[in-house]
């Protein structure tokens, strides 16, 4: 006999309606002002640096159905105590991630390209093993697509130029990654 949970079928349902409302809009309905603004923040490096629109948006839009469809597992305690684990070397690693973004905007001449991309490739890492046995390989690859956006060197090398057309988007993020951190939401 087949075995049917409807707390599962529940999950399930939650995860796709709410990856299919993925968008800015909703977006700032589920998350508070400040992560909204470094979203937007993160969307304008993204359209600026690309020069395209539509990859920004599908690259925003990807993050906020990977954080949206993470927060149902946590919600439903999907999570095994190894997996848990893994989310606190996430979370962890993440924190240690937004300092040293900070501090490389905040301190002249300390920014290297190759330790953020090192940093951003093992939060993709980490995250892809926590999720790796319930989100589908299209999610696993929407993971793979932010962190991998986001980590390309061009981009950071941009990003962080003092004198760039994306240093105040950089100034503006820094100062969302701040307030996340002194609001222990990072």
């Amino acid at each position: 006999m087949e075995a049917f949970s409807s707390k599962d079928m529940a999950m399930k349902a939650q995860k796709k309606i709410l990856s299919h409302m993925a968008s800015k809009s909703v977006a700032h309905m589920f998350i508070d002002d400040n992560s909204g603004e470094v979203l937007d923040e993160l969307y304008r490096v993204s359209k600026e640096h690309s020069g395209n629109r539509t990859e920004a948006q599908k690259v925003v839009k990807n993050m906020i159905k990977i954080a949206v469809k993470v927060g149902v597992l946590f919600k439903h305690d999907k999570f095994s105590a190894e997996e848990l684990s893994v989310a606190q070397d996430f979370r962890k690693k993440l924190h240690s991630g937004a300092m040293t973004a900070i501090s490389f905007q905040e301190v002249e001449f300390t920014f290297d390209k190759n330790v953020m991309m090192e940093l951003l490739s093992e939060c993709r890492d980490l995250l892809l093993k926590l999720v790796e046995k319930h989100l589908t390989p299209k999610s696993l690859d929407r993971i793979r697509h932010v962190f991998n956006h986001y980590s390309d060197p061009e981009l950071l090398t941009h990003l962080y130029d003092p004198h760039g057309t994306l240093w105040p988007n950089l100034s503006k993020i820094c100062t969302g990654l701040n307030r996340m951190i002194e609001e222990g939401k990072l």
